[in-house]
């Protein structure tokens, strides 16, 4: 089962997804990276069917790379999470995707940034987020621990709380997960 979540802190945002990559009831590797980055302060975290989560999360990366080529400056969090938006509201009319993501990213002057997006195309700014079955566990714990001037440290034991809960409650819990932080440094990812 996937499980996917994020948090935004005073200067940064982190997610956390299972690293484990399934088909139907066999599990096919447990170093699945579901993080991918979009640029050197994006990245977005995706769940959902694995060919359509890995080919729109790679036609995102693609687009961000090609603006910023053509027009010599990076996209924002913002903008991508809004051009991911349309792209996939298009997609909801034509041939629907199967994937829901969560982007985040560090833009200076501006901070850090969280955003929901769902296959319906539904897009918020949020401080906390997630999706899978292990997030339904997970949301209310994090809403309750979650303030403005939030830590990487606290954020990082909110993840492994998580995780620990998410290993309690569900019989099919991913074994591994991944953690990658993005703040005015980059991104990086974090060891559990």
């Amino acid at each position: 089962m996937e499980y996917v979540m994020g948090i935004k802190g005073k200067g940064f945002a982190m997610v956390c997804t299972s690293a484990t990559a399934v088909q139907q009831i066999i599990t096919m590797k447990h170093d699945e990276d579901k993080i991918l980055p979009l640029g050197t302060h994006t990245m977005v975290a995706t769940s959902g069917e694995p060919g359509d989560r890995v080919q729109f999360s790679e036609f995102v990366a693609a687009n961000a790379r090609l603006y910023a080529l053509r027009n010599k400056s990076k996209l924002s969090t913002k903008a991508i999470a809004n051009f991911t938006r349309g792209e996939l509201a298009t997609a909801l009319r034509k041939g629907p995707k199967s994937a829901n993501l969560l982007v985040a990213g560090y833009d200076k002057g501006k901070g850090a940034s969280l955003y929901f997006l769902d296959y319906l195309a539904t897009l918020h700014s949020m401080n906390i987020a997630g999706y899978g079955y292990g997030s339904w566990f997970v949301l209310s714990m994090y809403d309750r621990m979650w303030h403005p001037d939030l830590t990487e440290a606290e954020a990082l034991e909110m993840m492994r709380l998580g995780i620990e809960e998410v290993k309690n409650r569900l019989v099919v819990a991913s074994p591994t997960y991944t953690v990658k932080i993005v703040d005015e440094n980059g991104i990086r990812t974090i060891p559990l």
